[in-house]
């Protein structure tokens, strides 16, 4: 199975290993030609609005656009999951996003890079669908985007607690799955099998 990374900008080789990892073989993706024979493609992290300006600059975004609107499976990291969202607070004003996830989230809603953290998370709805045993989910949060709200058809799999506020951490709609935070920099690799396994393997009916 061959799983695309944008290799735009971001952590594309922390993302690969954890792919080899779960048994998927991993592509960089730079132009639009790379996307043909994707099972799936993972966006990480990095910073958004410089993302959104490359994706336009290397011919990638509309191409990305309608692979996804045609059903290419999507994973989101941090600023990834700013790119899927239908809505962006606190971005700039030509920014733009594929609209994949129905959610509001505003960019950096944590805070800036001194405000980051690592935390666990509750992961009970991944392991079931993993079949593992259930365990704290190790999460590093970098600059991260805050959910503010989702649409009826996104499933909340996991929240953060956060200054007496908990707030959605990873979504999944349809063929899309997004955290606000970087399962990449971790050893924990039950996102990666759950998108791998649970999303490209077995879409979702009507993804």
């Amino acid at each position: 199975m061959r799983i695309g990374i944008l290799a735009l900008q971001g952590d594309v080789a922390e993302h690969a290993a954890a792919l080899e990892e779960v048994g998927a073989t991993a592509r960089p993706v730079r132009r639009p030609a790379d996307l043909d024979g994707l099972a799936g493609i993972i966006l990480p992290g990095g910073e958004s609005t410089t993302l959104s300006m490359l994706l336009e600059s290397s011919g990638l975004f509309e191409p990305l656009r309608q692979a996804m609107a045609g059903g290419l499976p999507a994973l989101g990291t941090c600023a990834g999951m700013v790119l899927l969202a239908t809505r962006v607070l606190d971005g700039r004003p030509d920014q733009r996003s594929f609209g994949a996830l129905d959610c509001t989230l505003r960019r950096n809603g944590y805070g800036r890079q001194l405000d980051s953290f690592e935390t666990t998370l509750r992961a009970a709805a991944l392991s079931a669908e993993l079949g593992v045993d259930d365990g704290p989910l190790p999460a590093v949060f970098i600059r991260a985007p805050v959910v503010e709200s989702v649409g009826p058809a996104v499933e909340v799999l996991a929240s953060v607690e956060r200054n007496g506020a908990s707030t959605p951490a990873i979504c999944r709609q349809g063929a899309v799955l997004a955290t606000a935070f970087h399962p990449e920099l971790t050893g924990d690799r039950r996102v990666h099998r759950v998108f791998v396994e649970g999303v490209v393997a077995r879409p979702s009916v009507g993804s």
